[in-house]
């Protein structure tokens, strides 16, 4: 017999029984249930939190099979979304689980977001299209969003509250092309770039066919980052810095990266780094 209490009763110590409380009764979207977003799915199931808005359009395959966490022979060909929500129910049969097998556009951003007290952003690295519609109707419920980033053996995050620095203008998308996109993204998130020091096979990055190498360790990493913000969000305790900081830890260097760029990628230094990776990339 499922018992709630029992089991999240480890987490009691870290958190009080009444924040565990708060967690259970909070609702949490994740949009994409890729390299991370399934990673953040189990970490958010394992803390307990009460209600799940999921999504993901696509079907696991071999490809998946170094860092997803719903990836596995027995889930060739199977939903991503449908996968994970069975995961989430099979930790906690209590947990109120909404899935949108198709995606998300301009005409369910609305259904997808209601109720939700928090956003996590595990879309594709390349859907940079759909990115800041998502962040503006998070914004204007007053959602906040926490987005993290696997970057060669490590993992960045960035954290975007209501009142703080807009995605647009940390980010600066309008008027650029996909690749644009892509590589302001991939500054944004990653402003000193350090992974790039130990990039071993180059020849295989490719934003033109969107290929970017990803290690099932720096998806680990990456959910650790965004759960533990997501709690300290939820439970209103610690404090996340936001936008336009972000963190990166590089488990490869063994270092850890506090950057603030007032401006975002309109501050010279993100500029640079942006110059460096069109070069690096052969943009």
């Amino acid at each position: 017999m499922f018992d709630y209490d029992e089991a999240f009763s480890r987490n009691l110590g870290w958190l009080t029984p009444r924040e565990q409380q708060r967690l259970r009764g909070a609702r949490v979207a994740v949009a994409g249930m890729g390299g991370v977003g399934g990673v953040h799915v189990q970490g958010l199931a394992r803390l307990g939190i009460g209600a799940l808005n999921l999504t993901d359009f696509d079907r696991f395959e071999l490809a998946n099979f170094n860092r997803q966490a719903g990836a596995a022979m027995s889930t060739v060909g199977q939903s991503k979304v449908e996968v994970m929500r069975s995961f989430a129910l099979d930790v906690n049969p209590e947990t109120k689980v909404r899935v949108f097998p198709n995606g998300l556009d301009e005409h369910n951003l609305a259904d997808y977001l209601d109720g939700v007290d928090l956003l996590i952003d595990a879309i594709d690295f390349f859907a940079n299209g759909l990115r800041p519609a998502l962040y503006r109707a998070a914004r204007e419920r007053g959602i906040p969003v926490v987005c993290s980033a696997p970057l060669g053996a490590g993992a960045s995050l960035i954290c975007f509250t209501p009142d703080g620095m807009t995605f647009d203008d940390y980010f600066g998308f309008a008027g650029c092309d996909d690749i644009t996109m892509a590589v302001r993204f991939m500054v944004g998130m990653s402003p000193r770039l350090p992974q790039r020091h130990y990039l071993a096979y180059p020849e295989i990055v490719d934003f033109v066919k969107h290929r970017v190498p990803s290690l099932g360790m720096a998806c680990q990493f990456a959910a650790g980052m965004v759960v533990t913000a997501t709690m300290k969000l939820l439970i209103g305790r610690g404090g996340v810095a936001s936008a336009p900081t972000t963190t990166q830890y590089d488990a490869y260097l063994g270092r850890h990266y506090r950057c603030w760029r007032p401006g975002g990628n309109r501050n010279p230094l993100n500029r640079v780094a942006i110059a460096i990776a069109k070069h690096k990339l052969g943009l």
